[in-house]
């Protein structure tokens, strides 16, 4: 992406939800595995879990969604 090129509304749109995305990842969903895991909730954990793995695929799609965007698709 070139300095000349605007930032679009779809373009924001697409890393506004990333960011808020990877914040959930990076920083809070394993705290709240090791909580349920903590208080014997396997089940809670498990939960969390497949949590992760849905919005990690979802940041994948955006990924995939952004790189379009920035190539014109």
């Amino acid at each position: 992406m070139s300095n000349s090129t605007p930032l679009s509304n779809t373009m924001y749109d697409i890393l506004k939800v990333m960011g808020k995305d990877a914040e959930f990842l990076f920083d809070t969903i394993d705290t709240y595995i090791k909580d349920a895991e903590n208080a014997n909730k396997q089940e809670l954990a498990n939960t969390w879990k497949k949590i992760k793995t849905d919005r990690l695929s979802h940041v994948n799609l955006l990924k995939d969604a952004l790189e379009k965007e920035i190539h014109g698709g």
